[in-house]
């Protein structure tokens, strides 16, 4: 991560010395000697680090020698993005002082920023104290890189040549939908599935499958519950994911979708459980529940009585890593224990995704390397495909010969011998691309990840460069397809087009993502038991990401983030905190990412604007959530802004066209939002979900300062999906016209829909939409009468 880490900063310190230069705002003076340092000290540790990275798991000295490297190259980062940033805010008071002066002699209305930040006080006495800091935290932080680079001695770190990274491969699948072996194992689950008897008279047989992470509890389980005579045998199938930690009301809700194909309103145990004994009535089913690890009998016990009410010769499947748990279900007879694949299945399915492609010569001449890597994944299905994945694009017998010879395999302490073939692939990364690896530990197990989220997410903690003439977002679009093709990723979802929308992530490989950023990403477990593991964890100060589970209804204190002051990102998930405030946002100055998504805000902190470093910003699902302060429009560095499903949204803050980083605005679903006209300024502004028109008849004091449709005519750069939903209809349909629907060529999708309360289009409508002549290079054009 350092490796990443590092070149992101030689290519900032030079950035913004251009910066001071081309745009004649000198923000530090004389400061190029001292900056020079920096950057010599830099590369002369850049040349090791391939070396170091890879000794630190075994090598604690060097471990913690890449630790206070990494300690200062961040304080490293948020000096130099302060610097940008201060550069940036003259700028923009520069030309606020311009607007003004040209507003003096015209009637143009100067929208100014949102309350009166210190920032923009740029009198001669400010303007030396920001110097001065600047220029004493860079000379302190340049003294501590020149200690450590001179400690880099002591380990004997190799220099290591910097291969030039082959990001862009040719597109292919390294996933498989194939299976290799099972075959009897499948043949007796199928056995249990159908035979007659049961537990001492049970109605229902439970049936665990038991074996080690990665090791294909669920590819066994799928292929049963796919099995012909199975689907024939049950009048209902049901498959629910378990994981960690065993939520009883979200396991009962899952089962009685299975059974409804409704989802449940209630969320009281007692009320799903009824549903659940009136709905299973009659009904011979097979339930899978799928990695499950709480051993605790009486949570257990209250999900299994209610299904028995279903007809004897029903059965329940349990996937689990845990003996402890198939003895805690009662099902000790039962138990189906799957072993490693045999060498020669595991041979199979290597051979399936790293040779079954090439000519019969080249494969030949690798096979026999091949059989000897095959050994080292000990019979993992899941490292078979890793190390697939690994080989794939890997062509000459030396190549392989150094996978083979690599030390990496004898490492000690991993968990299981999991994590050794992980290791390897993970190494085989380039540096950039295992960054954004790492980072999606931040997600909780067995999360649905959206790719085109993740990439924001990775946007937001400047992970990705611009390539060539590529954006941001082709360049992580590439290193999503790459993360693909090492086999990172799985049980992916496809639209019509067959292009990977979500994905998810093996229990394996979080555990293994963990293990590599175990100082430095955190997942804390507010509620159920867990407060014990966040009071033993002592490495707040280094903990960078931070993911809070379970958070409990009130509001968010600064005791919650265990004194994490250097966080960069903050995330949420099945939580519900009602606010937070200037407590908080003290402790997190240096956050690019806040996910409080899915909480239960009722209103956003005017402090929110103090988060200069902040790129993104998710709000979805707080359903009261009713305004933003205008404080959010000081987010100057803002990138992405996730307002979906914020339902009682109306406005949002008439400044708004001071974000000029902004590139991403994700509306979806607030219907009665009204976004003010500077959104139309925006020229970073790319996508933009949604533009709900109100029609031009809305009584609004201040109707001059609200988005019109014709405010659209200058939006060339929107790329990718949009909407644009009548909620009335207009009067004048020039608006649609002066719209320029037809310049935005970068559209791919476009929806176009009319109000439904009307049997059919008026004309009113039909002008309209004759006015609004879609885009040439569109993929998929949908119109709603």
């Amino acid at each position: 991560m350092a490796e990443a880490l590092i070149s992101v900063l030689i290519e900032q310190l030079a950035s913004i010395i251009q910066k001071q230069v081309q745009q004649e705002v000198r923000l530090v003076v004389d400061i190029e000697k001292e900056v020079a340092k920096l950057t010599t000290n830099f590369k002369t540790i850049e040349v090791v680090l391939k070396n170091a990275e890879e000794r630190q798991v075994k090598e604690v000295d060097v471990r913690q020698w890449l630790e206070r490297l990494k300690d200062v190259s961040y304080e490293m980062d948020d000096l130099l993005d302060e610097w940008s940033t201060e550069i940036l805010k003259q700028q923009i008071h520069q030309q606020e002082e311009e607007a003004g002066n040209a507003g003096s002699t015209s009637t143009t209305k100067k929208v100014c920023f949102c309350i009166p930040a210190p920032w923009f006080c740029f009198g001669q006495v400010s303007q030396v104290t920001l110097r001065r800091d600047i220029a004493v935290k860079i000379k302190e932080l340049n003294e501590r890189l020149a200690l450590i680079a001179s400690e880099r001695q002591n380990f004997n770190l190799q220099y290591t040549k910097r291969e030039i990274e082959q990001i862009e491969r040719q597109k292919s699948s390294s996933f498989v939908d194939k299976t290799f072996g099972r075959v009897d194992e499948k043949d007796k689950v199928v056995e249990k599935l159908l035979s007659g008897s049961g537990q001492g008279g049970a109605t229902c047989l439970v049936i665990p499958i038991i074996g080690m992470g990665g090791i294909g509890k669920t590819t066994l389980a799928q292929l049963a519950y796919s099995d012909e005579k199975v689907q024939a045998h049950f009048n209902t199938r049901i498959w629910v994911c378990v994981s960690d930690p065993f939520d009883e009301i979200k396991i009962a809700k899952a089962i009685i979708e299975g059974l409804t194909k409704e989802t449940p309103a209630s969320n009281e145990l007692q009320t799903l459980k009824s549903i659940i004994h009136e709905s299973i009535k009659g009904k011979k089913f097979l339930l899978v529940l799928d990695d499950v690890w709480n051993q605790d009998y009486g949570k257990w016990e209250q999900l299994k009585l209610p299904l028995q009410n279903g007809v004897v010769g029903s059965r329940i499947l349990v996937t689990t890593r845990k003996e402890e748990v198939a003895r805690m279900v009662g099902a000790s007879t039962d138990m189906v224990n799957l072993e490693v694949l045999s060498e020669d299945n595991c041979w199979a399915l290597f051979y399936h995704i790293a040779l079954a492609d090439r000519e019969k010569n080249e494969s030949n001449g690798l096979e026999f390397i091949g059989k000897q890597i095959v050994k080292k994944c000990k019979g993992l299905p899941l490292a078979a495909k890793a190390l697939g994945g690994l080989m794939r694009y890997k062509k000459t017998r030396k190549e392989w010969e150094d996978v083979l010879n690599n030390k990496i395999w004898e490492l000690d302490g991993v968990e299981e011998q999991v994590f050794q073939p992980l290791l390897l692939s993970y190494y085989d990364l380039a540096p950039a691309i295992k960054r954004c690896l790492l980072y999606c530990v931040i997600f909780p197990k067995d999360y649905n990840i959206v790719k085109d989220n993740l990439i924001e997410l990775w946007m937001s903690q400047n992970y990705l460069n611009s390539i060539g003439n590529k954006e941001k977002e082709a360049v992580g679009e590439m290193y999503f397809d790459n993360l693909v093709m090492h086999s990172f990723f799985q049980e992916f979802k496809k639209d019509d087009l067959g292009n990977i929308t979500r994905c998810k992530m093996h229990d394996v490989v979080h555990d293994f993502l963990q293990f590599l950023t175990k100082n430095e990403c955190f997942v804390s477990e507010a509620e159920r038991g867990n407060n014990k593991r966040i009071m033993e964890f002592d490495g707040y100060n280094k903990v960078r990401h931070l993911t809070l589970m379970f958070a409990p209804e009130g509001p968010l204190i600064p005791s919650s983030l265990c004194n994490c002051k250097n966080l960069r990102t903050l995330a949420t998930f099945d939580s519900k905190i009602t606010s937070f405030g200037r407590e908080l946002i003290s402790q997190v100055k240096c956050l690019r990412t806040l996910n409080l998504s899915g909480n239960s805000l009722k209103e956003v902190p005017n402090e929110i604007g103090e988060l200069i470093h902040l790129r993104y910003l998710d709000l979805s699902d707080n359903y009261d959530l009713m305004k933003l302060p205008d404080t959010v429009c000081n987010l100057i560095n803002l990138q992405t802004l996730r307002l979906i499903r914020c339902i009682e949204l109306e406005r949002l803050p008439e400044g708004m066209g001071k974000l000029i980083n902004l590139q991403l605005l994700h509306d979806m679903g607030c219907v009665d939002l009204k976004l003010p006209k500077g959104i139309a300024r925006l020229t970073s502004l790319r996508t933009v979900d949604v533009v709900y028109i109100h029609g031009d008849d809305d009584i609004d004091n201040n109707k001059e300062a609200l988005f019109k449709l014709s405010d659209l005519r200058n939006m060339d750069q929107l790329c990718g999906s949009f909407r644009i939903e009548f909620l009335k209809d207009l009067k004048d349909a020039r608006q649609a016209e002066k719209a320029h629907l037809v310049n935005k060529n970068c559209l791919v999708s476009l929806e176009l829909r009319f109000p439904v309360d009307t049997p059919q289009p008026n004309p009113i409508q039909e002008e309209t939409l004759n006015a609004l002549q879609p885009p040439p290079n569109l993929e998929s054009l949908s119109i709603s009468v």
